[in-house]
């Protein structure tokens, strides 16, 4: 599943195609996604309206109109979202098209089908979607203080913790991995004895390895790409996630895989204490 870095690169491929061009009609083409938009008001909104902005929340897309409608996307497991010229075949799994006055097209496409498209009118407060959401792990309200607070009490693993969207939104199961590395903290640590040292220690790496991977294109461990279609390269600066059996880069151990939570924990026992 794409995760804030892969989001975060659709989004800034996204921005200067969509911005400033007028949707000029809309078309609903396959089955419906895990949500099912209310296609009529989706059409009768978004059709006419000039892109203002293109913004993101989490692993949420939000493409802000002139007219103050949003179309807040969400790609799931597989999907993807790119601009296109007009005269371009139509590919299986194409399940939403937006013509723009530039003869290009915004198609929305998903394999699995997991993703979603949500309709938010003039005037609908954005929480709605978002107000269960915890801060972007870029921003200043993702802290040390924060952290502490929130894990008073929490026996969960951390790694868990910080894949909770509650907590703070778009880390998932390849950068929580990485990050711990990076921090050489357990995921198997409970949440409530990380100390305020580590927290310190562990938003700093947070940072560092999302903004390393926005850089990098994202991770492209399955089927990701960007908005003009290519892939990222973090997947090959990964230090930990996907690893199994490998040397650890830091103290010559071997990278471990152990079940937790119905996902994958990658970690070196040496030095992940």
């Amino acid at each position: 599943m794409p995760e804030l870095p892969e989001v975060e690169v659709v989004r800034q491929g996204l921005a200067p195609l969509l911005v400033g061009r007028v949707i000029v009609d809309a078309a609903c083409l396959g089955p419906s996604l895990r949500l099912a938009p209310p296609v009529a008001e989706l059409g009768r909104l978004a059709v006419g309206g000039q892109g203002r902005a293109v913004r993101r929340r989490g692993k949420y897309l939000i493409l802000e109109l002139d007219n103050q409608t949003r179309l807040v996307f969400h790609l799931g497991m597989t999907g993807r979202l790119g601009v296109f010229p007009k005269n371009e075949q139509v590919k299986p799994h194409d399940h939403w098209l937006f013509a723009l006055d530039d003869q290009t097209e915004l198609r929305f496409n998903d394999t699995r089908r997991f993703g979603s498209l949500q309709l938010l009118p003039p005037g609908q407060d954005e929480a709605v979607i978002f107000g269960g959401l915890g801060p972007e792990p870029l921003l200043a309200g993702f802290s040390a203080a924060y952290l502490l607070g929130r894990a008073q009490g929490r026996r969960q693993p951390v790694k868990s913790f910080l894949m909770d969207n509650r907590v703070v939104v778009g880390i998932g199961n390849i950068y929580a991995s990485e990050i711990l590395f990076a921090a050489a903290i357990s995921p198997w640590r409970p949440a409530r004895e990380v100390s305020a040292p580590e927290w310190e220690v562990l938003v700093t790496a947070t940072r560092e390895v999302l903004v390393r991977a926005i850089a990098a294109g994202g991770s492209t461990i399955a089927d990701f790409v960007n908005a003009s279609g290519r892939p990222g390269s973090f997947q090959r600066e990964l230090k930990a996630y996907g690893r199994e059996g490998q040397t650890c880069p830091r103290c010559g151990g071997l990278i471990v895989r152990q079940a937790m939570a119905g996902r994958a924990a990658f970690f070196c026992p040496g030095c992940q204490r």
